[in-house]
């Protein structure tokens, strides 16, 4: 088996496919067997890619329980900030079993690294990638740190300014690292519609120069599709296993809706393909339905060709009908009722 690494992001980039993450982030549910079937789960469903998180909650936050350390409305509402990373924190020593399932099934693996000691343990399990969460798009350092061991970068830019979004950019770059992939974001859990301004991909792509993909917290298929056919190149999205609840499976999507989503977005993608001109083998085989001119009478050839007797009328075996004002008003055919004018046709005909 040939064994696939994120690397391949760029080989999708390249063949202008969409790039597939599933993110597993808190969905295993505080088990490594519904990790590793998530892995399993998300390769059928056609992801190219599983990502995961490498945090503590002491590399996060700390223990402390006054009202900065809160989180106040949303669907976290009332979790102590160190609560909530200690319950959806991916454990360590799972991580590089959760790396060779992703590789026992041909899919890539990528994580999310918040701190220098993450970037490091990662670096040690054979990490191909990096993925910068939106909330750390700010801390520069820990860019610049992940920056410099020359992998990709995938950065989530939700909150971003266009300064912070340059900053993070300059970070990775001034490192000698210029493996970089924007995604759009809203960080809302889940993202409404009306908040989420995919007309951003477009823009960033022009601006940076760099590849923009999506990040989609919002609910359904709808968002991922429409950010394809935009211009988004890699599309993120939170999966999770049926009857498995986490902190973070009322904004995720099931394994199947995933399934049906990766197939939305490539379609999409084929749709939205252009421009191009070209009849297609299809389209060919169709024009003999179109108009053309077709003598509806018998017509002799002392006898003059008009409106009555030739007619712009389907198939499409004779001329366009605009050579009909060429051929009316002449004479000089012999034509059956039923049979096309031909270019030959137009040729011999005689005017008065």
């Amino acid at each position: 088996m040939r064994i696939k690494t994120v690397s391949h992001i760029f080989e999708k980039i390249e063949k202008n496919e969409p790039y597939m993450i599933a993110e597993m982030s808190a969905n295993h549910g505080g088990r490594i067997e519904n990790a590793l079937e998530l892995v399993r789960q998300s390769a059928a469903a056609g992801a190219d890619c599983v990502k995961i998180q490498t945090y503590t909650a002491d590399s996060m936050t700390i223990d402390c329980n006054n009202q900065y350390f809160r989180i106040q409305g949303g669907l976290w509402d009332g979790y102590k900030l160190y609560d909530l990373y200690k319950e959806a924190g991916t454990p360590y020593e799972w991580q590089g079993r959760i790396k060779e399932e992703c590789e026992k099934c041909g899919i890539d693996f990528l994580s999310t690294p918040f701190d220098d000691h993450a970037v490091d343990f990662l670096e040690n399990i054979g990490a191909e990638a990096y993925k910068i969460a939106s909330f750390e798009l700010v801390d520069i350092p820990l860019i610049e740190y992940t920056a410099s061991k020359g992998k990709p970068v995938i950065i989530s830019t939700g909150m971003g300014s266009l300064e912070e979004i340059e900053d993070a950019i300059d970070a990775c770059r001034r490192m000698g690292n210029n493996q970089i992939v924007l995604l759009k974001c809203c960080s809302e859990y889940p993202a409404p519609w009306k908040d989420m301004h995919l007309g951003n991909i477009p823009d960033m792509k022009q601006r940076f120069h760099l590849p923009v993909g999506l990040s989609d917290h919002s609910a359904g298929s709808l968002g991922a599709v429409v950010g394809v056919t935009l211009g988004a190149c890699v599309v993120e999205k939170h999966v999770k296993l049926p009857d498995v609840e986490s902190v973070d499976s009322k904004f995720s999507m099931e394994i199947s809706e995933f399934a049906q989503m990766v197939k939305d977005v490539r379609n999409a993608k084929l749709i939205a393909k252009g421009p191009d001109y070209t009849l297609t083998v299809g389209e060919k085989a169709s024009t003999v339905f179109r108009r053309s001119l077709f003598a509806v009478k018998d017509i002799k050839s002392d006898e003059q060709i008009s409106r009555e007797n030739v007619r712009s009328i389907r198939p499409g075996y004779g001329v366009k009908p605009k050579y009909g004002e060429r051929i009316y008003g002449s004479y000089g055919l012999e034509i059956k009722k039923g049979e096309p004018i031909t270019e030959d046709m137009l040729n011999k005909i005689k005017k008065q």
